[in-house]
């Protein structure tokens, strides 16, 4: 089964997100990497947006497509991945360490209670 950390919370379109304090860690899934193949390139936001929940926030480009990134939470981007420019093949290496996205101070921190547990999301992708 696909690398599913215990402590992150999962959205429908295949975002990870890891609390920290008052932030959250953003990133794609395994699972979303594995279905995408090999990442060519990564947009993400600039410090200081906006995002809003279910509201695309960037995009990743593989090889075979490009694919809206979907923000789980809604919020103020606080911190961006630069590695990314340079390394887009983290997404794919390394989905939930080296490759995490943003981080957003939430305006809504219930949102978080919304998002899925690592079972919850095992079980959503399986049944794909």
């Amino acid at each position: 089964m696909s690398n599913l950390p215990k402590e992150l919370k999962y959205s429908e379109e295949h975002e990870w997100v890891k609390v920290e304090g008052e932030k959250v860690r953003v990133g794609i899934t395994d699972f979303a990497q594995s279905e995408l193949g090999d990442i060519v390139f990564v947009e993400l936001p600039e410090v200081g947006d906006e995002i809003e929940a279910d509201e695309p926030f960037g995009s990743v480009e593989s090889v075979k497509t490009v694919s809206e990134l979907y923000a789980p939470i809604s919020g103020k981007v606080v911190e961006v991945n630069e590695d990314l420019d340079d390394s887009p093949e983290f997404v794919n290496e390394s989905p939930y360490e080296k490759a995490w996205m943003i981080v957003v101070e939430p305006s809504d921190s219930s949102e978080i209670d919304k998002l899925m547990t690592a079972e919850q999301y095992e079980e959503m992708i399986s049944e794909d």
